[in-house]
């Protein structure tokens, strides 16, 4: 009966909640932290999420409908919390956040937020390894619609004239976390991860906002912005151009930021490795710090990165992060 998600024997669509009162006493008081904490409280306002699975664990992917208050986009966010999140051990800690964008169209779903794929276990798995850090995820849609059959992607970026998803992911995403979540205040709590075009948008992300962002994952990316919807609007291509991002990043002398690339020796496109090589050979110097993780007869398919992610690109980013902190 839960396999085939029938009531009561599902608790999809019902109300998540992701730790009202962390650490909270018999009369629902939240846990104040120090003074100088690097922890930051949920700022509200509360976000009303609704369970869209739930994990073997007992812990719950949900998802809510919002409307970007700096873009003004509207879509849907996944967003899950390891089990540690509600361990009172931790009610004073505050998370990393990653970002974890998909390939493909990215709507009306992203793909992270089903449990086939394994991301939120791998997590969990990662962290009782010492591999990784015990990650809350959001996961946003990527585009504003499908991108067939046109191929009309939005790059993750604000293209003039279009919807403001460059905003969407870098401002109201994270902004949606900290009004629900314990979060980490500087940027050594949060990153991006994604796949293909998920990739690409990623590592835009943080070369762009090295002062937001301090790592990203990124797994069969695109490396140079290639919508058509940039047409006629050369400038602003160039200013989410990862290659020119990263040359101002080095002549700036940071911030430091740490980029996992993973790419299959088997991949669709047959440019996509020799890119990636060739930016890692460009440009890891000064603030960038790189790592590539070329992947035996990988594809380019999220079933091949998950995995892979524990072999190197996900102890990689978690060595420089940190979480849990108070």
């Amino acid at each position: 009966m839960s396999y085939f998600e029938i009531p009561p024997f599902t608790d999809k669509g019902k109300a998540v909640s992701f730790g009202d009162t962390p650490g909270g006493d018999k009369g629902g008081q939240a846990a104040k932290p120090a003074p100088n904490s690097k922890m930051s409280m949920p700022t509200g306002p509360k976000t009303e999420f609704k369970n869209a699975s739930t994990l073997s664990d007992g812990t719950q992917i949900g998802v809510a409908t919002i409307t970007g208050k700096k873009s003004g986009f509207t879509g849907k966010v996944w967003v899950w919390a390891p089990k540690e999140y509600n361990d009172p051990k931790y009610a004073k800690s505050g998370f990393p956040v990653m970002i974890a964008l998909p390939g493909g169209a990215g709507y009306p779903i992203n793909y992270w937020m089903g449990t086939d794929l394994k991301l939120q276990s791998s997590i969990s798995q990662w962290y009782s390894e010492g591999k990784g850090k015990p990650f809350i995820l959001a996961m946003p849609v990527l585009n504003p619609q499908p991108d067939e059959p046109k191929a009309i992607y939005w790059d993750g970026s604000d293209i003039p004239g279009q919807p403001k998803m460059g905003t969407w992911l870098t401002d109201d995403v994270p902004d949606l976390m900290r009004e629900n979540f314990r979060t980490i205040k500087s940027r050594d709590g949060w990153a991006f991860m994604g796949s293909s075009t998920g990739g690409f948008s990623s590592l835009k992300a943080v070369l762009k906002h090295p002062e937001k962002f301090k790592a990203a994952i990124c797994s069969g990316p695109d490396i140079v912005p290639d919508s058509p919807l940039w047409t006629g609007h050369d400038k602003e291509k160039a200013e989410n151009n990862p290659e020119l991002l990263a040359k101002q990043l080095i002549d700036k002398k940071g911030p430091d930021v740490y980029l996992a690339f993973q790419v299959g020796d088997n991949e669709s496109n047959k440019k996509t490795l020799p890119d990636v090589q060739k930016f890692v050979a460009t440009y890891t110097k000064g603030p960038i710090h790189t790592s590539l993780r070329v992947i035996p007869g990988g594809q380019h398919n999220a079933k091949t990165y998950v995995p892979n992610m524990g072999l190197g690109p996900m102890e990689f980013i978690s060595k420089v992060m940190e979480g849990p902190v108070e």
